[in-house]
C-alpha cells in the first residue's frame, strides 16, 4: 500500500477514533460518527472542486497542492500535462521544420486532404500556380489545375509516376506533378517546372532528325554508286571484297540512322501507347516471319506457334519494330542450320506472351542486365561483323515500356536464348480462339 493511501486510511481512522472518544465522553455516538463522515467527504468534495476548476480554467500549468491521495492525483495530472506539452512542442517543431524545408524547396509543394482540397502550400507553389492564401486555401486543386491529363492522373489512383501538363498560368510552360499520399488521408503534391527539359528533348529530337536526314542523302548516293560498282565489277576482282565491305557499312549506317530516329521518337512521346487501336498480333507475326524467311534464305528452321487470336491495344508500327528486332537478333546470333521458334500464347493470369527462342550462341548471365542499353555489345567485333547497330534491344525496351509490358530473358552461353515480351491483360483484346497451330 502506498503512502498516499496509508495517509487517507490514517485520516479516516483518526476521525473515527475522535468520534468514538466524543461519544464515550459526551454521548450521542451517531452524531459524532456522522460528523466524522461529513468531514471526510467534505475534504474529498473540495479536492474534486479544485481539480475540476483547474481543468476548466486550463491556463495554469501547475496543479493545486494537496496531500494524501489527492496529492498523488494532482501530481499524476501534472506529469501527464508535462508530457502533453512536450509532445505538442515536439510536434510543433516537426511541423515547423517540415514547413521550413518545403518552403525552401525550389519545387512547388502543396498539402491536400482526402478530398484533394488545399490545406497548405509553399512559396514556390505561390509563384508557379499564382496561389493566394486568402483565396485558394480550402479550394479543390482541380479547380485551379484544369488540365485533362492532371485530372485523369488524380482519378486513376496510380501515383507511382509523374504527369506532365501545360501550366494554368503560362501556356508556354510545362509542369510535372506527382502526388504522394501520407499520414491520415493527406497528400503531398509536388510540382516541378520541366519546360527547360522539354525544350532540351525537343532540341535533341530535332537534332537527331535533322542529322539523320542530312546523313541519309549522302549515304543513299554512296550506296548507289557502290552497288553499281559491285554489280558491274568494272574495277576488277581485287576490288570486289573492299566494295562489298563498304556497301555493307553503308547499309549498317542507314539502319543506324533509322534506329536512332525510332528510339528518339519513342523517348519524346507520351509514356503510354494508345489504347484505342487494336493490333492483330498473329497476322503481324506472320508478316514479320514471312519477311524474315525471305531474307534468311532457308539458312535456319523458323517455326511459329500461335495459341489464340488475341490482339493488343497499342501502336502497330512500334510492336512490329520490337518483334522484328527480336526475330532478327535470334537469326543473327544463331549459326546456320539452327532453329528459331516464335510463340504467341496466354498465361494463367490473363497476360499474353510473345516469345522468341533460339539455340544460338547465348549470352553470359553477367551481360543480361545491360543488353537493353543503347550501343551495349556483348562482343563488339562479332556484333559489327553481323551488321548490328546496337540499338535493337533498346528499341524493344522502349516499345514494351510504352505498352506496359515486361521483357524477360533466359540465356545459357553456347546453348541459346529465350526472349519473352509479357503484355498485361489490360492490353489484350481476345478474339476467336482457334486450336493451337504450328507454322514452319
Amino acid at each position: 500500500m502506498g503512502k498516499a493511501w496509508l495517509s487517507e486510511w490514517l485520516m479516516l481512522g483518526a476521525l473515527l477514533t475522535g468520534a468514538l472518544l466524543g461519544s464515550v465522553l459526551v454521548g450521542h455516538a451517531g452524531l459524532f460518527f456522522l460528523a466524522a463522515v461529513v468531514v471526510f467527504l467534505s475534504r474529498h468534495l473540495y479536492q474534486l472542486y479544485r481539480l475540476e476548476r483547474w481543468l476548466r480554467i486550463g491556463r495554469r500549468r501547475n496543479p493545486p497542492e494537496s496531500w494524501g491521495i489527492w496529492g498523488e492525483v494532482f501530481e499524476h495530472y501534472y506529469r501527464l500535462q508535462r508530457r502533453y506539452y512536450k509532445r505538442k512542442k515536439r510536434l510543433a517543431r516537426v511541423i515547423r521544420e517540415f514547413r521550413e524545408s518545403t518552403a525552401a524547396m525550389p519545387d512547388a509543394a502543396l498539402v491536400l486532404n482526402n478530398e484533394m482540397r488545399i490545406l497548405w502550400f509553399n512559396d514556390a507553389a505561390r509563384e508557379v500556380l499564382r496561389l493566394s492564401p486568402a483565396r485558394d486555401l480550402g479550394q479543390p486543386i482541380v479547380n485551379l489545375i484544369r488540365a485533362s491529363a492532371f485530372n485523369q492522373y488524380l482519378s486513376s489512383g496510380n501515383y507511382d509516376r509523374m504527369v506532365d501538363f501545360v501550366s494554368p498560368v503560362h501556356d508556354s510552360r510545362t509542369l510535372s506533378a506527382r502526388l504522394i499520399p501520407y499520414g491520415a488521408d493527406q497528400n503531398l503534391l509536388m510540382i516541378r517546372d520541366v519546360t527547360r527539359l522539354h525544350r532540351l528533348q525537343a532540341m535533341r529530337r530535332d537534332f537527331v532528325a535533322n542529322a539523320s536526314h542530312e546523313l541519309r542523302s549522302p549515304l543513299t548516293i554512296l550506296a548507289g554508286y557502290l552497288e553499281t560498282l559491285n554489280d558491274d565489277q568494272v574495277l576488277g576482282p581485287e576490288w570486289q571484297e573492299p566494295v562489298e565491305e563498304m556497301l555493307g557499312q553503308c547499309r549498317r549506317m542507314n539502319s543506324l540512322v533509322n534506329d536512332l530516329l525510332e528510339i528518339s521518337r519513342m523517348e519524346t512521346e507520351e509514356a503510354d501507347a494508345t489504347m484505342d487501336d487494336v493490333v492483330n498480333v498473329p497476322e503481324l507475326i506472320n508478316r514479320i516471319l514471312q519477311y524474315a524467311r525471305t531474307e534468311d534464305g532457308a539458312r535456319h528452321d523458323i517455326q511459329f506457334e500461335c495459341a489464340g487470336q488475341a490482339g493488343l491495344a497499342g501502336v502497330e508500327r512500334e510492336l512490329h519494330s520490337a518483334f522484328s528486332n527480336l526475330v532478327t537478333n535470334a537469326l543473327r546470333y544463331t549459326p546456320e542450320g539452327g532453329k528459331v521458334r516464335v510463340r504467341w500464347y496466354p498465361r494463367s493470369d490473363g497476360a499474353w506472351v510473345f516469345e522468341v527462342e533460339d539455340n544460338g550462341i547465348g549470352i553470359e548471365n553477367k551481360h543480361i542486365p545491360f543488353i537493353t542499353q543503347r550501343f551495349y555489345r556483348v562482343d563488339s567485333s562479332h556484333s559489327r561483323k553481323l551488321g548490328g547497330t546496337g540499338l535493337g534491344l533498346a528499341i524493344v525496351k522502349h516499345v514494351l515500356h510504352r505498352h506496359n509490358a515486361l521483357l524477360e530473358v533466359d540465356s545459357t552461353l553456347g546453348q541459346g536464348s529465350t526472349f519473352r515480351c509479357i503484355f498485361p491483360r489490360t492490353r489484350c483484346r481476345i478474339g476467336a480462339q482457334p486450336a493451337i497451330r504450328s507454322v514452319s
